[in-house]
């Protein structure tokens, strides 16, 4: 009898179904590749370190000899897949020396990278592209972010001050945002600013900025600053091209040197978000001294004033106008990406008060990036770049060229100290006549402005080989700026008491471009390497505006409580002017070349050629050919060379050509504008044979390390002439009826000549303490000759000095040096001033050129503790002193005036009917050393999971200065230009420069 409860336990025996044997077979052939790459790869963990501990992000990560790789993230981990068989994985990150380490039996590793300093800038950005540093021929600075000043910049040039050799940054006043003024190799401008041109992410900027200007009975506001619209947060190198064989690829814009910046990009890896605060606050950094009230008492019966001047009060009137300017600044940028596209999208916002009171300077930025690669092959690609800001600024009234009347500054400084400021009930006091109290021009007049720049790029590719890359890019710069003022019917400047002021100015610059190049890079044998580039660039200019501006009805707009700029029809109708202007179109057509060979990584040879066509030139001179060659020999590299100190001795020669075409669109044309009533009149005379201004400049220079890249040395010669100088001709007065100025080459040259040095000292460098030193300076000389005639510039403002000029352009001189009456001091006797030859010719005085330029960082590291120091400083120069020329003279105090201490503390009373005049009585030394900031920081590492690579620091900017100049700061560069010649050296009542303390936190999610 069968047993049927056993049934069931013998059911394996039986045979498999067809489809259940048909599941268990594909679910083996799911399963064998999983289990055979599992017993072919393996998991890699570790962490990647700078030399301070600190995780080091960005660092590409990879199996040597395969694709396979992957990026660290903000803290400086990374974990990859690798084949069993993988031994060794490679660490490279710019501007440290590439490792690679082993990793046979080890599944988590942890490296150190070591600062390259041959690696550091390994990759220079030359212009249309970059080559290797070793490969350089020219002179070029590169610097980047462990260079750069630390501290709350408006632009980026002043992340670079003091710190490249050659370049001479100068912030022309302490008005945030305010313009700079920046010479490389010296000053060799007749005509124009003599600015470099600048570049960012291969677009060249226009060099204007679009906020409009500003004229009143008070004078002519400063200009903005160009690169404003740019985040310095979002600046990744700055790469200055200093001679012509550096600069010649840009032809006829490259005169005064290129400055190029590239922004950041995305890096391979895990998506990061870098986030920095900080927030802070400035105060005046230096004063100019003045009578307090008590000295002003004391000196009214010394002087023989009236003592009803005394008003009996004790005020201080230039700190009424001042205050504490708070800021605060906040970046956010996302970036990340793979082997098919890196992304990188930032935001910033900056709110920085000035130490003025009602001004300061707002910014919102942002900036996108990204490259995306196509097709199997990745041959081709896209770069995407959009950089768009918004600022705003609060300006006050204080101007260029200020009449009698003065500016906000020069009220200040000569405004009774005894005298009231407030009235009773708290508001301004104001008293008729041609005393301005400053407290009532400041509380009385508002003046805004409103900036808004988009700056878009898009560049598709294709790489045909690994040596053969064609690339185009399209690219367009538009900037509008929008500025409101107006002046309080209530304010007693005779022009608009009673009345009121305002005016409405709009104005838009629009740059177009188009740029087509073939790049060519490969080894030619086995000791031989082309690197080679062709183009064609077309390019754009467009600028456009208009003003409205009146004063109000007989009986002024009134108190509705309404800026002026709000109900400007309200005002006189007869007494309102509409201007408009369009300046001609300028177009730029271009094909430019370049070629650098190298033979055996010793002998280098870069040649370039540039052709440009322009619109602004005469019909018979519309094309420019700038050439350029230059050659490099690496001594340390031949086998005969076997010092072991010397790790690198390099020699290098060069010469260039390049041009001007810094001046007014549509110049050698007729022109002609419209006034009122249906009027035409010529404003330029046509020159069909007005052509380049031309540079030639021979470079000679060395680069040295030793002891293992501890110490680096680079020296450079240079020699730059300047010749056929673009020039407006104005009519020699007295003139017939209509005539215009007409724009000529003059005959005649500048020369700048001189040496820079450049000294890297790293002293020491370990896991636990560094300590490295950099330093350099310029020696520079700057001569004119060949001119028929000196040209007069250096325009002094002030009561009894109008129309009087203080510097000359000539032949034999420097440019733009000081020729006034010689003073010889104060007769004792009659307390009159004495001039050499009785002060009827005018001699050379000074020089406003610095002949010495210098700049010293320092960085000290201990453990995660570091502090850097910045010094720069100027030799060699003397400044035009005009405020204490025409705002604090002695003869000031008769009519209730305040006066320098300086002159009341002379030892010799000057009597206060001693004329005023200019002389060289008012040059001073212009030398200084400022510590231009000096940054703590302190690297606290992660926190948990969420925060990587936190950081503190506190930074100080303009901590001091040392120099004997009496007005507020020796670097300003007051705009003093006659008939459109720029002038140099010359102070007036400017903004004051600020303390500026900052303290912020950086750190990465």
């Amino acid at each position: 009898m069968r047993n049927h409860n056993y049934s069931s336990s013998y059911a394996f025996e039986r045979p498999a179904s067809r489809s259940a044997l048909s599941g268990k077979l594909l679910l083996l052939t799911l399963f064998l590749p999983i289990a055979g790459y599992a017993q072919t790869a393996r998991q890699v963990t570790g962490r990647v370190l700078d030399g301070t501990g600190g995780g080091l992000p960005g660092v590409t990560v990879i199996v040597p000899g395969t694709t396979n790789g992957t990026g660290t993230d903000g803290n400086g981990n990374f974990q990859l897949t690798v084949p069993a068989t993988a031994t060794k994985l490679s660490f490279s990150f710019v501007g440290y020396a590439t490792q690679t380490v082993d990793i046979t039996g080890r599944n988590t590793v942890q490296v150190t990278l070591k600062d390259d300093a041959q690696a550091l800038g390994d990759v220079v950005v030359v212009g249309y592209g970059t080559v290797q540093k070793s490969d350089l021929t020219g002179a070029v600075s590169a610097l980047g972010p462990k260079e750069f000043n630390k501290g709350t910049f408006t632009s980026p040039e002043q992340l670079v001050q003091g710190r490249a050799s050659g370049v001479q940054v100068t912030q022309n006043s302490g008005q945030p945002g305010g313009a700079s003024t920046i010479r490389i190799r010296g000053n060799s401008a007749v005509t124009g600013t003599g600015q470099p041109l600048y570049v960012v992410d291969g677009v060249p900027l226009d060099g204007r900025s679009a906020r409009p200007g500003l004229t009143t009975s008070l004078g002519d506001s400063p200009d903005s600053n160009p690169l404003n619209f740019l985040n310095p947060a979002d600046i990744e190198s700055i790469d200055i091209l200093k001679d012509a064989s550096a600069t010649a690829i840009y032809g006829s814009r490259a005169a005064y040197g290129v400055v190029l910046i590239t922004t950041k990009r995305g890096k391979t890896g895990e998506p990061r978000l870098d986030i920095g605060a900080s927030g802070g606050f400035s105060t005046i950094m230096r004063r100019i001294k003045v009578l307090s009230a008590d000295q002003f008492r004391a000196a009214l019966p010394y002087y023989g004033a009236p003592q009803t001047n005394d008003k009996g009060l004790s005020n201080n009137p230039l700190d009424a106008i001042l205050q504490t300017g708070p800021l605060q600044n906040y970046t956010a940028a996302v970036s990340g990406g793979g082997e098919n596209g890196r992304y990188r999208l930032s935001i910033g916002y900056l709110d920085q008060k000035g130490i003025v009171k009602k001004t300061g300077f707002q910014k919102y930025s942002a900036n996108f990036s990204t490259n995306v690669k196509f097709l199997e092959s990745k041959r081709l690609g896209v770069d995407v770049n959009i950089t768009a800001s918004q600022f705003r600024e609060q300006l006050a009234p204080i101007s260029n060229n200020g009449d009698f009347r003065g500016s906000l500054i020069g009220q200040a400084l000569q405004y009774n100290p005894t005298d009231t400021l407030y009235n009773r009930d708290g508001s301004p006091f104001v008293r008729r006549g041609t005393i301005i109290n400053p407290v009532a021009q400041q509380a009385y007049y508002n003046d805004n402005s409103r900036v808004s720049t988009a700056l878009a790029s898009i560049s598709p590719y294709y790489k045909f080989t690994d040596w053969l890359e064609y690339r185009v890019l399209l690219a367009a710069t538009y900037s509008t700026g929008i500025r409101r003022t107006s002046i309080d019917q209530r304010l007693n400047i005779e022009d608009y008491f009673g009345r009121g002021y305002a005016a409405i100015s709009n104005n838009e610059l629009l740059t177009q471009q188009m740029t087509h190049t073939l790049n060519f890079n490969k080894k030619l044998g086995a000791d031989f390497n082309l690197n080679a580039l062709v183009g064609y660039e077309y390019t754009k200019f467009a600028n456009s505006g208009s003003t409205i501006s009146a004063l109000g009805p007989p009986n002024g707009f009134g108190t509705f409580g309404l800026d002026y700029t709000n109900y400007i029809q309200f005002s006189n109708a007869s007494a309102r002017t509409v201007t408009s202007f369009v300046d001609p179109v300028t177009e730029l057509q271009s094909v430019f070349g370049r070629a650098i060979l190298n033979y055996k990584g010793r002998y280098l040879l870069t040649t370039t050629l540039r052709a440009d066509g322009s619109t602004k030139f005469g019909a018979n001179n519309k094309y420019g050919y700038f050439p350029s060659a230059s050659a490099a020999w690496d001594v340390s590299q031949e086998s005969f060379f076997k010092v072991e100190a010397i790790n690198q001795l390099k020699a290098r020669v060069g010469y260039g050509r390049t041009g001007n075409q810094e001046f007014p669109a549509g110049s050698a044309q007729g022109q002609y504008v419209f006034s009122n009533n249906g009027t035409l009149a010529q404003s330029n005379n046509p020159n069909p044979n007005l052509k380049w201004q031309s540079d030639e400049q021979y470079n000679a220079g060395v680069d040295v390390s030793l002891f293992n890249n501890r110490v680096t040395l680079t020296a450079d010669y240079f020699y730059k002439k300047t010749t056929d100088l673009l020039f407006p001709s104005f009519p020699i007065q007295p003139a017939p009826p209509g005539s215009v100025v007409r724009w000529i080459n003059l005959d005649g040259s500048v020369v700048n000549k001189g040496v820079e040095l450049v000294l890297g000292v790293t002293a020491v460098e370990n896991a636990r303490f560094g300590l490295s030193f950099n330093a350099n300076a310029t020696f520079i000389r700057n001569n004119v000759s060949g001119l028929a005639a000196p040209i007069p510039t250096g325009t002094l403002s002030g009561q009894g000095l109008s129309g009087v000029t203080v510097e000359r352009i000539q032949s034999g001189y420097p440019i733009n040096g000081f020729f006034t009456r010689q003073y010889q001091g104060i007769d004792p006797t009659t307390g009159q001033a004495s001039y050499a030859d009785n002060g009827s010719p005018t001699f050379y005085s000074g020089n406003p050129n610095p002949r010495t330029l210098a700049g010293l960082s320092t960085t000290f590291r201990f453990q995660k503790l570091s502090l850097i120091a910045n010094f720069n400083g100027v030799f060699g120069n003397v400044i035009y002193n005009n405020t204490l020329n025409s705002v604090l003279n002695v003869g000031q105090i008769l009519t209730g005036k305040n006066i320098a201490l300086s002159n009341y503390e002379s030892p010799i009373k000057e009597s206060t009917t001693n004329p005023l005049t200019a002389s060289s009585r008012f040059l001073e030394s212009g030398n200084y050393v400022k510590l231009t900031n000096l940054t703590l920081s302190y690297a606290l590492g992660d926190f948990g999971k969420i925060f990587k690579g936190a950081s503190l620091y506190a930074i100080g900017q303009n901590l001091f200065v040392l120099t004997n100049y009496s007005g507020f700061d020796p670097e300003i560069n007051t705009n003093k230009a006659f008939n459109g010649v720029p002038s140099a050296g010359i102070d007036y009542t400017g903004y004051p420069s600020a303390r500026t303390f900052t303290f912020g936190v950086n750190f990465s999610l």
